[in-house]
């Protein structure tokens, strides 16, 4: 069809179209430049075409009529009547711009009917009915054959397709159309990536960065698409040499895929089978041989599925569940591949929160043991985000509780996904009415938890603050603030034997909070109000700690407190907060410092008292001077 522009003569005719419509544009420019040497040759330009123009006509009249007549010996010399040059002139103008507004008419009437058909191809598209989306397009490619949008709209649909050199063309010609078109560029590596053309599809990502810089994490998941790929090609390829050569590592893992997955048998069974599957798989061509004979697939076997899946397990079921982790840690390690398919597999992405809060601990630590494969490195993370996170945070939190490793590796898979954007958004369903009571419960219970896990609790609570959703649920939280207040009472010195405060776990679980809490009051709200004195005074006491670390995070709570309370204000005054800021400022490191300007800049500037005290010991303000 025409609007596919397929062959080289109908893409020549289209180049052709338009230089000439360069040509015309710049020679109406000429004629009313008015510069007269331009005018001049615009003026010679048009000459010559209206006698190529009046030449043509002859000719064809000539061969209509097939006389022998010879029209062009008359007027040979245009420039010999002044008059006629001026009336041909004015006459190639006016109908120049009757043509052209008879084009633009056109065009507005196509451009009406294209983008009608743009919308029915978009909703076929939506619809998933891609042919006829396809069909819509090239419908409208057919009333307009320049706009790009409906290209890079065809080449979508292509792709839905399979049909990647289709796709590409298409791509192509948008780019014709728009050369800094990253719509085109996008789809193109699509293609390009789909046909295993992996140096190209890089270049077109590469070239969507230089466009427009500011998609770069994009461009960055494209890249790293590309590298999976091309990565899993190789090693597959490989595998199939090794398996021609003669290798010995195909056929145990294809035996016992055979075992695993043909029905009959008892639940032990299935458990040795997984046991001696986990061992052959530890090399990564064992990994690849996995994949490759559909490893991934064994959940079909009902046995199987209904260990993993059930609600409660017998002590055998308990071991073929363990046995599964274990399989699918020693196929999934280092194996971003694998470690996709697996994800990909329903019943595991939906087991997993269940496996986690089943309350059988083996079942908990091969559980943990395998997510941590998938948060420790950035694509890992990102096949996360696509499960169902929303109660992972109530789940994994509540391992502060347990005295054993599980614990710690809860909290490093929440301190790898606390600064995931899409986990921040997840965990806004269930925060505060699942989140925020565990916390605040894990708060006031402080000294019977694991203090070292609570620490870090605190510390993912703290890099969550980032979602200014969950910051402002946590600054409302009246309970929240009580629980930290309650925290750091018990913290008042680290002198020898002064309080259970004292102790290295309990100093870290007063720093985190201390962390969060100036990240709380980033926000500003009347539970902030309501709570400034008692957080002022609480942090002022902190002042003579002897960790430096505290003392500086306690300085940094205070500086944004004061600004939520006059009553906070008067309130560290009497406990002459203006002579410790002062020698924070001798003798304090540059963040303590920052944050004693800070606090001397809202105390003086709310209280005449505060500027008479700064003035008495600072005498003609030689410290804040030397700052400067």
């Amino acid at each position: 069809p025409p609007a596919m522009l397929r062959d080289e003569d109908t893409e020549a005719d289209f180049q052709r179209f338009l230089r000439r419509v360069d040509d015309v544009t710049n020679l109406l420019q000429g004629l009313k430049s008015p510069d007269s040497a331009v005018q001049e040759k615009a003026i010679a330009e048009t000459e010559k075409r209206l006698r190529e123009q009046e030449a043509s006509r002859e000719e064809e009249e000539e061969e209509e009529s097939r006389t022998t007549v010879n029209r062009t010996l008359i007027n040979t010399s245009v420039r010999a009547f002044p008059s006629e040059i001026k009336a041909g002139l004015n006459g190639f103008l006016a109908a120049l711009e009757k043509d052209a507004k008879a084009r633009a008419q056109r065009r507005r009437r196509n451009e009406q009917l294209a983008n009608a058909l743009k919308e029915q191809g978009n909703e076929a598209f939506r619809a998933g009915d891609f042919a006829l989306a396809i069909q819509r397009y090239s419908e409208g490619l057919e009333k307009l054959r320049d706009k790009q949008e409906l290209y890079t709209n065809r080449a979508q649909a292509y792709l839905k397709l399979h049909e990647y050199e289709k796709a590409i063309s298409d791509c192509e010609w948008a780019l014709k159309c728009n050369k800094s078109c990253l719509k085109a560029y996008f789809l193109l590596g699509k293609a390009h990536l789909a046909l295993q053309h992996f140096s190209e599809a890089r270049q077109c990502y590469e070239k969507m960065l230089q466009i427009d810089p500011q998609k770069e994490n994009l461009v960055k998941a494209c890249v790293s698409e590309a590298r999976l790929e091309e990565k899993r090609l190789r090693e597959e390829q490989r595998a199939q040499r090794e398996l021609q050569a003669g290798s010995g590592a195909a056929l145990p893992v294809q035996e016992l895929l055979q075992s695993i997955s043909s029905p009959g048998h008892d639940i032990p069974y299935y458990t040795g089978a997984a046991r001696l599957l986990a061992g052959a798989v530890s090399s990564r061509t064992g990994q690849t041989f996995f994949r490759t004979n559909n490893g991934f697939s064994i959940l079909r076997n009902e046995t199987v599925r209904g260990a993993f899946c059930a609600e409660s397990r017998s002590p055998a079921e308990v071991e073929l569940c363990v046995s599964l982790l274990l399989l699918w840690r020693a196929a999934c390690a280092g194996n971003e591949e694998n470690q996709r398919l697996l994800l990909a597999q329903p019943e595991v992405g939906a087991q997993l929160p269940e496996l986690l809060s089943c309350g059988t601990a083996q079942i908990q630590r091969e559980t943990l043991a395998l997510i941590s494969l998938y948060s420790e490195h950035e694509n890992g993370r990102r096949l996360l985000g696509r499960q169902d996170l929303s109660r992972w945070l109530q789940i994994l939190m509540a391992f502060v509780k347990c005295t054993d490793a599980r614990a710690d590796s809860a909290m490093n898979i929440l301190s790898d996904l606390s600064g995931e954007k899409r986990f921040q958004t997840q965990c806004r369903a269930m925060f505060s009415t699942a989140v925020l009571p565990l916390f605040t419960q894990l708060l006031v219970c402080a000294r019977q938890e694991q203090q070292a896990a609570l620490a870090r609790a605190l510390a993912v609570l703290g890099s969550l603050c980032a979602d200014v959703v969950l910051r402002a649920q946590l600054a409302q939280s009246r309970e929240c603030w009580q629980a930290c207040l309650e925290l750091l009472d018990g913290c008042p010195d680290a002198s020898p034997g002064a309080s259970p405060g004292a102790s290295p776990g309990y100093q870290q679980c007063v720093f985190a909070a201390l962390g969060l809490m100036m990240n709380l009051l980033l926000e500003s709200n009347g539970t902030i109000q309501d709570f400034a004195v008692p957080i002022s005074g609480r942090c002022l006491a902190l002042l003579n700690h002897q960790d430096g670390r505290i003392v500086t995070r306690a300085t940094g709570v205070l500086s944004r407190a004061l600004a939520a309370s006059p009553s906070a204000v008067e309130e560290v005054l009497r406990g002459g907060v203006v002579k410790k800021m002062l020698k924070f400022l001798k003798a304090g490191g540059q963040l303590t410092a920052g944050y004693a300007i800070r606090t001397l800049s809202i105390c003086t500037r709310s209280s005449r008292r505060a500027q008479q005290e700064l003035l008495e010991g600072d005498r003609r303000l030689q410290v804040l001077l030397r700052l400067l």
